[in-house]
């Protein structure tokens, strides 16, 4: 998979570089997202690192990471992991955002680009979504996409303080993406 740009809705999805990592450091710092225990992302300190991974990840070929751009500001990051094209299926996760964006349309427009990639381009079968048992905010907002809740995998992974995360399992299938999508667009469209 190549990197690739998205946009659209209001958002802009750069392919990630060592560019973005002071305005990632600065997303982070809003909100402070990097002391959030359950979700995935470093502190300010973290994010060179962070992003030197998610690049050699890319490298490798394992994942696609985006820079979220929106108003012409680097807001988050998000990206395709778990990529696995002779499916075709991928995940979509990483995702953080500065808390300046929370509830707005940033969200949703870029994981309506997400899915309209993996889906209308890629031709995926599946999309799914993982997320920590104590991320209610993560879990409500791809419920909100129309993903369906597929089950929990309980102690899959360490939360960043060395504790057991359950893990929430979501996916949206191919024949499902059209009514979603068009839920979506007249979401964006409302505001």
């Amino acid at each position: 998979m190549n990197t690739i740009s998205l946009a659209g809705h209001g958002v802009r999805l750069d392919p990630l570089s060592r560019d973005q990592i002071v305005p990632l450091q600065d997303a982070v710092d809003d909100g402070d997202i990097g002391a959030i225990n359950y979700v995935n992302v470093p502190g300010r300190d973290g994010i060179p690192a962070w992003v030197e991974n998610a690049l050699a990840m890319r490298d490798a070929g394992r994942e696609l990471p985006f820079a979220i751009v929106a108003g012409e500001r680097v807001v988050g990051s998000t990206r395709f992991y778990d990529i696995d094209l002779s499916v075709p299926t991928l995940a979509i996760g990483y995702t953080f955002h500065a808390a300046s964006v929370w509830r707005s349309h940033v969200n949703t427009a870029n994981k309506r680009l997400m899915l309209g990639h993996a889906f209308d381009a890629l031709g995926a079968q599946s999309v799914y979504f993982h997320t920590s048992h104590l991320n209610l905010r993560s879990q409500a907002a791809i419920e909100r996409l129309g993903a369906k809740k597929d089950g929990v995998l309980r102690a899959h992974r360490r939360h960043k303080d060395g504790t057991l995360r359950d893990t929430h399992t979501y996916s949206i299938l191919a024949p499902e993406w059209p009514a979603i999508r068009e839920r979506l667009d007249a979401r964006i469209k409302a505001g």
